[in-house]
């Protein structure tokens, strides 16, 4: 699970403001293999154990280190979501050099330490205190930045929205800028203060006409009126979206708004623009809104269009009958077995291990994910206390059937809480339930695309297109119990 997606992700994407899960946000979306750089990771992970097991004292503290090893110790502990063991050194830095240059990088890294385990609550401390006390530092602008994302986390999003907005005013040439713009619109959105979000889209907009971010900030107005059931307006923006510049940092895609235009078409009772607006997106085997738009065409269309529909559909499924070999059955009677006893479609699991780890067991990325499901150690344990599975370690990730057991285990919870949205399990699976709550209920409308357009990294939401086009392949070759069509 993308983990995003490294740390890098954390700041990369601007839509939801909050940094995706840890615990489930997994490796690269093309998992790495065990590569020799991330060999040299797992080497540094056990040379620092032992050299702190060898280095306590008869009182078990850590050994007297400079304030750098106490930071590099604790920053490869949590890199590898060993987080007790990364505020051990954090801390121990701070107590033993309070004045140290480096206080600021401890402070910041026991935030995020509790941050990624879902302590929002014990982050918040720790990134108001640098804010206060290190506001020129970049540490100290990125405090304040993780403090609205904990506040949104935390349910608080009316403070969220005033933290980022915090910090255009403090920091306006700051690394951030402008997800912090973008972010206050669905901090407000969140907090259910429409009216706010509009002036503040209106005023990124007017700030940064004519870059990435103004187009963001229209594709938010989009989503804001689809989700308000606003249709003539969503309408009116999807159109002048369509003039839009789509540069690698727009956070949409032409696809995407099109369906969104040809959803708002048939809400508002406009049938035969729908289906004229519904045909013209491409449908293709990697394409997920052409899919979707072709499910919604089948639904809507008379007997008189009925064939083209069906027609566009047939050149998809030939496509897929002709990339089969892409698409292999491995471990088939363990990810059966595990999935029949959860009520799970063994097809959702193969379709997310391919893109985890492309079915290599050894396959570890950057942010300790291992396995065929690229699990974490800490969601890992989690799930293994629910199993019966005891003193998991790990290398234990590494074993197919561990992963497959944990990983059906986990993608259950996921489909018990999000029913009849496979978009939701997927993101969910990389981008974190937590956010997929707050996306789903964002979105208000019952659309898998008008959710999937509320994901809000855009990593995660490369990743939905990806598994879904891979469930779809898989749906469409085999049946329920793995079996070639």
């Amino acid at each position: 699970m993308n983990y995003i997606i490294s740390l890098l992700l954390f700041f990369s994407t601007f839509n939801s403001a909050t940094l995706p899960r840890a615990a489930t946000v997994r490796a690269n979306l093309s998992a790495a293999s065990f590569s020799p750089d991330l060999q040299s990771k797992e080497n540094e992970l056990s040379a620092v154990r032992r050299l702190d097991r060898e280095g306590r004292g008869a009182d078990g503290k850590l050994p007297q280190l400079t304030s750098d090893e106490h930071l590099r110790r604790g920053n490869i502990y949590l890199a590898n979501r060993a987080f007790a063991e990364a505020r051990e050194h954090f801390q121990a830095l701070i107590e033993r050099y309070p004045t140290d240059r480096f206080v600021p990088a401890a402070l910041l890294g026991i935030g995020r330490s509790y941050f990624q385990m879902r302590g929002y609550e014990e982050s918040v401390s720790y990134f108001e205190r640098l804010t206060r006390d290190y506001s020129q530092t970049k540490e100290g602008r990125e405090g304040l930045y993780w403090l609205a994302s904990a506040f949104l986390r935390l349910g608080r999003a009316s403070e969220a929205a005033d933290h980022y907005r915090e910090y255009t005013e403090r920091y306006p040439a700051g690394e951030k800028i402008d997800f912090a713009y973008l972010n206050v619109i669905d901090s407000l959105r969140e907090a259910g203060r429409t009216n706010d979000a509009i002036q503040w889209i209106t005023r990124t907009r007017e700030k940064f006409s004519g870059t990435y971010i103004a187009t963001n900030a229209l594709f938010a107005r989009l989503r804001l009126d689809v989700a308000g059931g606003d249709w003539q307006h969503a309408i009116q923006t999807a159109d002048e979206l369509r003039s839009a510049s789509y540069s690698k940092k727009v956070m949409t895609t032409p696809d995407e708004v099109a369906y969104l235009k040809a959803y708002s078409l048939e809400r508002a009772g406009r049938k035969e623009e729908a289906i004229n607006a519904y045909m013209i997106i491409p449908d293709r085997a990697d394409s997920y809104y052409g899919w979707l738009a072709t499910n919604r065409l089948l639904s809507i269309v008379d007997a008189s269009r009925r064939a083209a529909v069906n027609a566009r559909m047939d050149r998809v499924n030939a496509q897929i009958n002709a990339s089969a070999s892409l698409y292999p059955v491995p471990y088939r009677e363990t990810i059966l077995r595990e999935a029949n006893r959860r009520r799970i479609d063994p097809r959702l699991v193969l379709a997310i291990m391919q893109q985890e780890s492309g079915f290599r067991p050894r396959a570890k990325s950057g942010a300790a994910a291992r396995g065929l499901l690229q699990l974490t150690i800490d969601t890992a344990t989690k799930y293994a206390a629910h199993v019966g599975l005891n003193n998991l370690q790990d290398d234990d990730l590494y074993r197919p059937e561990t992963s497959i057991l944990l990983g059906s285990e986990y993608i259950a919870e996921l489909v018990r809480m999000f029913p009849n949205l496979p978009e939701a399990v997927v993101a969910s699976y990389n981008g974190g339930e937590d956010n997929v709550a707050r996306w789903v209920s964002r979105a208000k409308q019952r659309d898998a695309g008008v959710f999937t357009a509320e994901v809000g990294f855009d990593e995660t939401k490369a990743y939905v297109y990806k598994v879904m086009a891979g469930y779809r392949a898989y749906k469409q070759l085999y049946t329920s119990d793995l079996q070639r069509k």
